[in-house]
């Protein structure tokens, strides 16, 4: 008997603990309801993001201050966006193309690129970068760079083309030499 009296008393202790564990818990229970609605929300929430980032992928309309840091670049019939950098480097590049549209004539370097010289010398922010895609570079202050695949050197980063591969890259500007405008 003595035993059974044991097990009974750890069961009441047991009971008791737990009890007095879940009294401590700072958080209310939720009902099914609650939970289902935050679920709900939390889902709305990654469909906007989603929507949004689909909207820029689609070329939604930019706001007036995105609209700003952004130039055009012109290959053929094909027109890109680009968003730049907020450097002294990217400024130089916004108020040369004040004065007009820029044409270059671009050659392919390295299977990686697109270069050519800007007729002039921009201040530069030259720092350790790995290229990507799409990405607008200044080099030695007098040639401008579409990467549309990586690179890493010491570089002036001017900007970005908006939404684009580098398989797409490829396809607009081919192999070899390629006339690439520039323009607000």
């Amino acid at each position: 008997m003595r035993h059974g009296k044991r097990k009974m008393l750890m069961c009441i202790l047991l009971a008791v603990m737990l009890c007095a564990l879940s009294a401590c818990s700072n958080q209310p229970e939720r009902t099914e309801n609650e939970e289902e609605t935050e679920s709900a929300a939390s889902r709305a929430e990654t469909e906007e993001k989603v929507q949004g980032t689909e909207e820029k992928e689609r070329g939604a309309e930019p706001t007036e201050s995105t609209r700003e840091n952004q130039i055009k670049i012109t290959v053929g019939d094909a027109v890109f966006t680009a968003t730049l950098e907020e450097n002294s480097s990217a400024d130089a590049l916004k108020e040369l193309l004040q004065d007009g549209p820029l044409t270059i004539d671009m050659s392919d370097y390295g299977d990686m690129e697109k270069v050519g010289p800007i007729g002039k010398s921009l201040p530069t922010n030259d720092e350790d970068i790995t290229t990507e895609a799409g990405d607008l570079i200044l080099y030695q202050g007098n040639s401008l760079v579409i990467y549309y695949d990586t690179n890493s050197w010491n570089f002036t980063r001017l900007g970005k083309i908006d939404g684009i591969t580098g398989k797409e890259l490829l396809e607009v500007f081919g192999k070899g030499n390629v006339t690439v405008t520039f323009s607000l």
